[in-house]
């Protein structure tokens, strides 16, 4: 092939991977031969070309490995679980967090609870609420423990 010049990108997107290999394979044979050439005392022009071949290649692989990743995504994209690759990253704590399914489920016991022993509703007509525990009460227009406000009578 004897390219040695640097390889944009655009156009690899669209070969095949047939292709592809190929032409790293190319690639990889010239940068053999120009590190030979510059062990055998060859030009200083080498080490320039040896840069841009192993970029090339770099580039070539990157385009291989980015749609080799695009079919894999295509293949799980149905599927219950994905590879770990293929996971978002984002934080360890926020991989470990609960999922809003499970965030919002209530044990039982919790269900029984909230069934005989639903909040109270009071209706009040000076803002002074007492209900719940800890003595006094929430002044003005709060909520104490337990108890829920739902409207004010004039």
């Amino acid at each position: 092939m004897q390219s040695s010049t640097k390889i944009k990108v655009g156009p690899l997107w669209g070969k095949s991977k047939d292709e592809l290999k190929k032409q790293l394979n190319d690639l990889k044979y010239e940068l053999s031969q120009l590190r030979v050439q510059k062990i055998t005392g060859g030009a200083s022009s080498k080490l320039t070309k040896i840069h841009d071949l192993r970029k090339s290649v770099a580039r070539v692989l990157t385009i291989i490995n980015a749609n080799q990743r695009a079919q894999l995504r295509l293949f799980y994209q149905k599927k219950k679980y994905l590879p770990l690759d293929l996971r978002p990253r984002k934080t360890r704590a926020m991989r470990r967090a609960l999922t809003k399914h499970e965030r919002t489920r209530i044990t039982e016991k919790q269900k029984k609870k909230n069934v005989h022993f639903p909040m109270r509703r009071y209706a009040v007509k000076v803002g002074f609420v007492t209900c719940g525990g800890g003595g006094g009460g929430a002044l003005g227009r709060g909520e104490g423990r337990g108890c829920r406000v739902i409207g004010f009578i004039d």
